[in-house]
C-alpha cells in the first residue's frame, strides 16, 4: 500500500519500490482498500530483497513494521533510513469486513505520514 500511495502522492518526485522479507502475493484485501481510495495496486507484485540489493540505489529506505526494521539488511548506498512503525493489517484475523476496515485504517495512517513527510521534502528527489 505504501508503494501505491507514494506513487500517487509524490508523482514523479520519487521512484517508489516495495519489498517484503517473506514475499508471497499482494493481499487482495490491500488491493481492495486501495481501490476504495482510488488507487489501483492490482498490478503490483510481491518482491523480495534480492531483487534490489546491490542493483538499485535508494535515497530513502523506509521500514513500516518493527520486524522489517530489525531484520532488513543494510542496503549499500542508502541515503537515509527511516522507520515508520505501523501495525501489520495482514496479521489481523476476522471476517472480510474486519480485515478491510483494518487495512483501510493502516492505509490512512500511511497516507497521513507520507503527506507530512513529503511536505518536508520540497525539491528533494530520488
Amino acid at each position: 500500500m505504501a508503494e501505491g500511495l507514494l506513487r500517487e502522492l509524490a508523482g514523479d518526485r520519487f521512484d517508489a519500490y516495495s519489498v517484503g522479507l517473506d514475499p508471497t502475493v499482494v493481499d487482495p484485501v490491500a488491493v481492495e482498500a486501495m481501490k476504495l481510495r482510488g488507487i489501483d495496486i492490482s498490478g503490483q507484485r510481491a518482491k523480495g530483497i534480492p531483487e534490489y540489493l546491490g542493483h538499485v540505489h535508494f535515497g530513502y529506505l523506509v521500514t513500516v513494521c518493527d520486524r522489517a526494521n530489525r531484520d532488513c539488511p543494510t542496503f549499500p548506498g542508502v541515503g537515509t533510513r527511516l522507520h515508520w512503525p505501523f501495525d501489520d493489517p495482514a496479521a489481523v484475523a476476522g471476517d472480510e469486513e474486519t480485515r478491510l476496515s483494518t487495512f483501510c485504517a493502516v492505509r490512512d495512517q500511511i497516507e497521513a505520514r507520507l503527506v507530512d513527510w513529503l511536505a518536508g521534502q520540497r525539491g528533494a528527489a530520488t
